[in-house]
């Protein structure tokens, strides 16, 4: 079943953290110009202040990418609101950017616990729940999201879903054990499966689209490995090199840039 989320024509190309090859991670920059390239989608993380707020921000502390030291859930939104990224950037709140952006697609990775009752509320605020998609490394995290949100959300298969469907790619496509799977995956909302490179094998994505599942590999910043994982069937392609995305599809005749792009 296609959900609003994946109703693009594919491959899609995610701008991982909004492109981070050409202006700092999940910053507002970044974000920028991957809209005016024509990206239909945005791929960031959500994290929690301490006064709930949540904010396109990647790492537990603040150390690796700001001026500032520390776990970011320790402080205050109006704390977080002073530091920057690179010493330039703001540290931008989900909410912000899904108003922004009233046409993107977001693809947000739900990075603590914290954050998990905060974002149904953003996609309230938001009316975005139909141009989302939730993942995590932690399947807890999302199943208590799926408990938490009001109406159906598309979401990506946890690292356990993932396993299983790489136990079943000897496994006969009408067995039983293939009918429980995509029972569960289906009841769990999964729609795709994001993966790395190392395990989007051929017969991965396959067993994937017969689950029902689409496949976004990532992080892709390699034109070559690009277009390989491409030829396999990938759905998507997720890259920090977001101007290299862009020509490999378009040297193939499958770039489908949004009304907004700008940028040759």
């Amino acid at each position: 079943m296609t959900v609003p989320f994946l109703d693009y024509p594919r491959p899609l190309a995610f701008a991982h953290r909004g492109g981070a090859a050409h202006a700092p991670e999940n910053s507002w920059t970044a974000f920028e110009h991957a809209v005016r390239l024509g990206y239909a989608y945005l791929e960031t993380d959500a994290r929690a202040t301490s006064d709930d707020q949540l904010v396109a921000f990647h790492d537990r502390t603040l150390d690796r990418v700001t001026d500032a030291r520390g776990p970011i859930g320790a402080l205050r939104y109006a704390d977080v609101a002073a530091i920057r990224v690179a010493g330039t950037e703001p540290i931008p709140r989900i909410e912000d950017l899904l108003e922004a952006w009233p046409d993107i697609r977001f693809n947000i990775d739900l990075k603590d616990e914290a954050g998990i009752s905060l974002l149904p509320e953003v996609l309230r605020r938001t009316c975005a729940w139909d141009r989302v998609c939730v993942t995590s490394f932690s399947g807890a995290r999302l199943r208590t999201f799926r408990g938490l949100a009001d109406r159906p959300v598309c979401m990506a298969v946890s690292p356990a879903s993932v396993a299983a469907v790489r136990c079943t790619l000897r496994v006969d496509p009408r067995s039983r054990q293939m009918v429980r799977l995509g029972t569960r995956l289906s009841l769990a909302q999964a729609r795709c499966a994001q993966i790395p490179a190392r395990v989007a094998t051929r017969a991965f994505i396959r067993r994937a689209h017969a689950l029902g599942l689409a496949v976004h590999v990532w992080t892709i910043n390699d034109k070559a490995e690009m277009a390989r994982l491409l030829d396999l069937g990938a759905d998507g392609i997720m890259t920090d090199q977001v101007s290299v995305l862009r020509d490999v599809l378009a040297e193939r005749d499958q770039w489908h840039p949004l009304r907004h792009a700008v940028e040759n």
